[in-house]
């Protein structure tokens, strides 16, 4: 593999754009809910991020946290239609909550209790 492969398999693409952590989601086929809790070069599994190299840490609960690709993630929000996040005002969730749905798609957005 020359030094351009190798380099451009560690850059993350540039539209990638890594969601922040407090974001409140809900696992897509496992339907576990929890927080994001940072990335993790150590995966599990067939699915990654779009870096090609990480997945998510979901906090589920102490000391519980559980990995997933970004695909595998729906995104709760609350019925105002922002995204809920930990410890975070309404202005700051309405600029995520914008900034998250120019990039993913309505039906990655669900209502969380």
């Amino acid at each position: 593999m020359s030094n351009d492969e190798k380099r451009e398999r560690a850059t993350p693409p540039r539209e990638w754009r890594r969601i922040p952590n407090g974001i409140k989601v809900r696992h897509r086929l496992e339907g576990y809910d929890g927080t994001i809790d940072g990335l993790t070069e150590i995966v599990q599994g067939l699915g990654r991020n779009p870096d090609g190299r990480t997945q998510y840490r979901v906090d589920v609960g102490q000391p519980e946290r559980r990995l997933a690709a970004e695909g595998d993630l729906l995104f709760i929000a609350s019925s105002d239609g922002l995204v809920m996040i930990d410890k975070a005002n309404s202005e700051y969730r309405g600029y995520v909550t914008e900034q998250l749905r120019g990039i993913f798609a309505d039906d990655r957005f669900v209502v969380g209790a």
